[in-house]
């Protein structure tokens, strides 16, 4: 079997769609001896910041030499990132040979009408468990996938979790208010483990709280527990802030992606770090943090990829993301000509992101679609205003923008990661642009 095949047979299960729901994963979990019994799990949701609060994590856990085990979504590089350890993803030889091993179980699986249909989130989810397991990873930092409370991923037992944010995306499945998403990512939380949250806001904090309760789950939140306090941007790129637990206070420390937000993430994964250090007994040193926190890669969050034509790159995929996206390029790129170069899936608020990138002053809107299930239909922007544009192939019109460019000039590339990913992967090939972490 090929890598090809390998990645082909998993997508092959595409079909099934999303099915919030444990029973498949977990019988496909007790086939395999239960891995999710054998890994040490620090499992992380919310709406928007799980990607970034990931990777500051594990940086800041290898920086302390231990081995890390992460789990991801969707990919930006390559499909096997979405399982790594110590940053580097699966070998194709061993997602070929999980591959195989799990073929002839989801077939067998199939045949059973309560169980079959297994999907191919549910098996990367196992594949990633048994995994994690056989390398005896010291801690696993998993991601989420949708929600929580019947997200595959919950099948595990973690040490710690965490919920960073809540906001309005996959209404579909969570939910139509805030406080029945908060509930859905509140179904993480485990009896007597503890929970760290991110900034959220009153009202799903309380379900958040709620549930901590009922388990009797150890609630650390920002700006309670925890403080962080936003200082300034860096010279060259990133963000500087304090950071204060009852450990004490870090000072100036470092996050080298741009936004508040990410000092947020930041904080998040330090609080988490901390809470890791004082049930292994390990020393907490602000140098171990701050080394971390620099050497820390989370690709397409408001990543500059090139300095000159300035290209800016953020997988804003829904709109409380997108809001932040347009706070900061507000804060940061004041005095530039903005190009936007835009599209999502039509599963999202896109108008309510549109909007808010129109509100970005100096700015023009380029919209386009790409090759993906439920890409943007452009037949419906049959009436806009001058700041927008229709694009039909963004590989024309990023060609078109990119010979336009002035030295006073943003290129801002945002929407669906997976579009996001697609042009990432274009510029990157091409000689004329320069790769910033």
């Amino acid at each position: 079997m090929t890598i090809e095949e390998a990645i082909a047979w998993i997508h092959s299960r595409q079909k099934f769609g999303s099915r919030p729901g444990l029973d498949r994963v977990q019988a496909l979990l007790n086939k395999v001896d239960n891995p999710e019994k054998k890994v040490s799990v620090i499992h992380i949701a919310g709406t928007n910041g799980k990607g970034s609060t990931v990777a500051y994590l594990r940086s800041i856990l290898m920086e302390a030499g231990i081995t890390v085990g992460s789990f991801t979504s969707p990919y930006i590089e390559e499909f096997n990132e979405r399982i790594a350890i110590d940053t580097k993803p699966i070998p194709d030889s061993e997602l070929i040979h999980y591959v195989e091993k799990y073929q002839p179980i989801v077939a067998e699986l199939d045949q059973d009408p309560a169980i079959g249909g297994i999907t191919e989130f549910e098996i990367l989810t196992a594949v990633m468990l048994d995994y994690f397991a056989a390398k005896k990873v010291d801690v696993a930092v998993v991601e989420v996938g949708l929600g929580g409370l019947l997200d595959s991923t919950n099948v595990v037992e973690p040490i710690l979790t965490a919920i960073t944010t809540i906001g309005y995306d996959h209404m579909d499945v969570l939910g139509d208010t805030l406080h029945e998403i908060a509930q859905q990512k509140a179904g993480i939380i485990k009896e007597n483990i503890p929970v760290v949250t991110g900034k959220i806001g009153k009202g799903p904090l309380i379900e958040i709280v709620e549930k901590a309760v009922t388990e009797t789950a150890k609630i650390y939140r920002y700006g309670e527990e925890y403080q962080v306090d936003y200082l300034r941007p860096d010279t060259t790129w990133g963000e500087l802030f304090n950071f204060t637990d009852e450990a004490g206070k870090l000072t100036a420390l470092k996050v080298p992606l741009l936004g508040r937000h990410q000092v947020e993430n930041a904080g998040v994964a330090i609080e988490l770090f901390h809470l890791y250090c004082e049930r292994q007994g390990l020393p907490f040193e602000e140098k171990t943090i701050q080394k971390g926190l620099e050497k820390a890669h989370w690709p397409a969050r408001m990543e500059k990829i090139s300095d000159e034509p300035l290209i800016v790159m953020d997988g804003a995929h829904n709109g409380h993301a997108m809001k932040r996206l347009v706070e900061n390029v507000k804060r940061e790129f004041r005095g530039y000509t903005i190009k936007i170069l835009f599209s999502a899936l039509e599963t999202k608020d896109v108008d309510r992101m549109l909007a808010l990138l129109s509100d970005i002053p100096n700015a023009r809107i380029y919209l386009t679609t790409f090759e993906y299930p439920k890409a943007l239909d452009l037949s419906r922007f049959d009436k806009l205003d001058s700041r927008f544009e229709v694009v039909s192939l963004w590989q024309f019109g990023l060609g078109e923008l990119l010979e336009d460019m002035g030295s006073d000039d943003l290129l801002l590339i945002t929407g669906s990661l997976y579009f996001v990913s697609e042009v990432r992967q274009l510029l990157l090939n091409l000689g004329g642009t320069n790769e910033k972490s």
